[in-house]
């Protein structure tokens, strides 16, 4: 290993060491609270009551289950998301009055909560996968649109004009020349839009559903028990995290690769 090699692994021992110290450093005062009497046990369980409930959790099947059928959902309609908003973005970002005709309609629906829509959606489509997968659709969709457009016309108009010279195809700019200057920010979108989905999961789950994860935090409060409300809140917030993390690493290599590939 060269000096590089080891000055950057330094650098990312000690980074993930900062990180650590926080969330270490609030546990440590959470569990001392609830233990001192300072913190309500009873609203706000101790850290160690919600390790044991995560295992608890976990031995049942009952996490891996709400997981299971969530991860269905979220799969399904970002893919749907992921088909519109590109085929969509693309459109928006080659043509100019195809992106007239439709830009009103995205900046007026796109501000809208999803949370604001599950009624609606709900009394046209009824409780069920339906309504969750268009719930899922929508919180998925915006970003993947707004990323493809974007980045189709930030293209550059010189490029275009050198393929017009060349009597270039239409499929061929786009394909070589089009799609070559989008795709980080298409990749972008479809990991913004991916995050979307997962939360949007959990709140139709929240209002809508009689199963997965967000079902399960309902449920929990229903009854009361306020360590697997937190435990399962936590686990939606690290696997959030761990998606988002995962997909940019996936997304840094894609773009680095493609680029590699056409020098």
């Amino acid at each position: 290993m060269n000096n590089t090699e080891s000055r950057g692994a330094a650098v990312r021992i000690k980074n993930f060491i900062l990180a650590l110290i926080l969330p270490a450093a609030l546990l440590f005062l959470w569990e001392r609270g609830v233990k001192n009497g300072s913190i309500n046990g009873n609203v706000i369980p101790a850290p160690s009551k919600l390790l044991d409930t995560f295992i608890k959790l976990v031995k049942n099947g009952k996490l891996a289950e709400g997981l299971t059928i969530s991860f269905q959902r979220v799969i399904e309609g970002f893919l749907i998301a992921a088909v519109i908003g590109i085929v969509l973005g693309f459109l928006m970002g080659l043509f100019a009055s195809f992106n007239r005709l439709l830009s009103s309609v995205v900046n007026i629906l796109r501000p809208i909560p999803v949370v604001a829509l599950i009624p609606i959606i709900i009394i046209i489509l009824g409780v069920g996968e339906p309504a969750n997968v268009s719930i899922i659709v929508i919180g998925a969709l915006w970003p993947i649109l707004l990323n493809t457009t974007a980045g189709v016309m930030s293209t550059d108009k010189k490029l275009l004009e050198l393929a017009y010279v060349y009597r270039l195809s239409k499929p061929k700019q786009y394909f070589q020349i089009v799609l070559p200057s989008a795709l980080y920010s298409i990749l972008t979108g479809l990991r913004l839009g991916v995050s979307g989905a997962w939360m949007s999961v959990v709140a139709a789950e929240m209002i809508g559903a009689t199963s997965g994860i967000g079902y399960l935090i309902m449920f929990s409060k229903s009854l009361a028990q306020a360590a697997n409300m937190y435990v399962l809140v936590l686990v939606v917030g690290i696997i959030g995290y761990l998606i988002d993390k995962i997909l940019l690493i996936l997304q840094n290599k894609i773009s680095g690769r493609f680029v590699s590939g056409r020098r």
